[in-house]
């Protein structure tokens, strides 16, 4: 979908086609772009196909260059949010053009950041200075990437408070999805990193002094976007090497379990197993009912000392639990005496 946007009296006011102002600037907002569309921008701007195909590939990498036809393109990495995806966060280019007093965005599918624009929920913004109105795009870019990553740390704490009850398939995809969001997003904003950098650069735009400032200001939001995406990367990768050691521990246990009954099972096996057929059997010759009632003394007997061995290792786990709990809870009232032992030297200090 094409739409035209003119800025009057500081406000992005749509505009169709037949009745564009020719002395404003104007802005071409291109998302969900189909084939005829993309053909239509084509030739009607003189955009060369690869520079289309480009902005249109979802894996593309930020940069700035110029085209053959007169124009100036760059292409920012934007998050979006798609909570029917099985990776819900993820991140996508959009192409931003200059040619003479028209800028042409083009996105494959919507656009939060250029909503936002359009609804005039970006502050500051004049359309008659492009450059700027770049910088704008990939600072509304930065502030949804803090926002996203913020959900996405709500999300991983639920998800882990499921997972302290119960560990299911479910949670661990969700976490994998959620692993798979951070990365996307880590990669995508130091490429608008490297983006802002050759910016300042390069001459194929220019900047003034406000400018300037304002794009040190994008600089540093980009960067503390980078480190929160690290941050919640690095626990997120702890929490999930946690959660397989505990899930190997919990299957050593039952492991541990199965070998018990394996080997209390052993010995009636093999005694069945070592006379068979071709063995004279012992109480042959003693009436049918004592043997019967040997055999259930002997499956009696076996049941009791596998339930014997299985409360026991229940009973020295729960110990080491308790030690456990015993420790911790020293160690806490530990450190209070100690905080209150350094209270009470301040006050006698002053």
């Amino acid at each position: 979908m094409i739409t035209y946007w003119q800025q009057i009296d500081g406000l992005f006011t749509k505009t169709k086609k037949d009745e564009i102002d020719s002395k404003l600037p104007l802005w071409v907002d291109a998302r969900n772009v189909t084939r005829d569309e993309s053909t239509f921008l084509q030739e009607e701007y003189q955009i060369e196909q690869d520079h289309i195909l480009d902005i249109l590939d979802p894996d593309e990498l930020s940069r700035i260059e110029d085209g053959d036809s007169g124009y100036i393109l760059t292409i920012v990495r934007v998050p979006f949010y798609d909570p029917s995806a099985e990776t819900p966060y993820f991140t996508g280019p959009v192409g931003i053009l200059i040619k003479g007093k028209t800028i042409i965005t083009i996105c494959w599918t919507d656009c939060e950041v250029l909503k936002d624009f359009g609804a005039n929920r970006v502050r500051n913004v004049r359309l008659n200075d492009f450059p700027s109105f770049i910088v704008h795009i990939i600072n509304r870019a930065n502030l949804n990437f803090l926002r996203y990553l913020k959900e996405i740390n709500r999300r991983s704490t639920s998800i882990q408070n499921e997972m302290r009850l119960e560990v299911e398939n479910k949670e661990i995809i969700l976490m994998l999805g959620l692993e798979k969001s951070l990365v996307y997003f880590t990669t995508s904003l130091k490429s608008n990193s490297l983006l802002l950098m050759k910016m300042k650069s390069t001459r194929l735009i220019k900047f003034d002094e406000d400018d300037l400032d304002f794009v040190e200001g994008v600089t540093i939001d980009n960067r503390q976007a980078i480190e929160m995406a690290d941050t919640y990367a690095n626990i997120l990768f702890g929490v999930m090497d946690a959660y397989s050691s505990i899930i190997s521990n919990n299957l050593n246990v039952v492991m541990k379990k199965l070998a018990i009954i394996n080997l209390v099972m052993m010995a009636p096996t093999f005694v069945t197993s070592f006379f068979g057929m071709n063995f004279k059997l012992p109480f042959e010759d003693l009436p049918g009912y004592i043997p019967v009632i040997l055999a259930t003394i002997m499956c009696l007997i076996a049941v009791l000392l596998c339930s014997w061995l299985l409360n026991f290792n229940y009973e020295t786990m729960s110990a080491i639990r308790r030690a456990k709990k015993m420790s911790r809870s020293q160690k806490k009232t530990v450190k209070a005496e100690t905080k209150k032992l350094k209270k009470q030297e301040k006050k006698l200090s002053r």
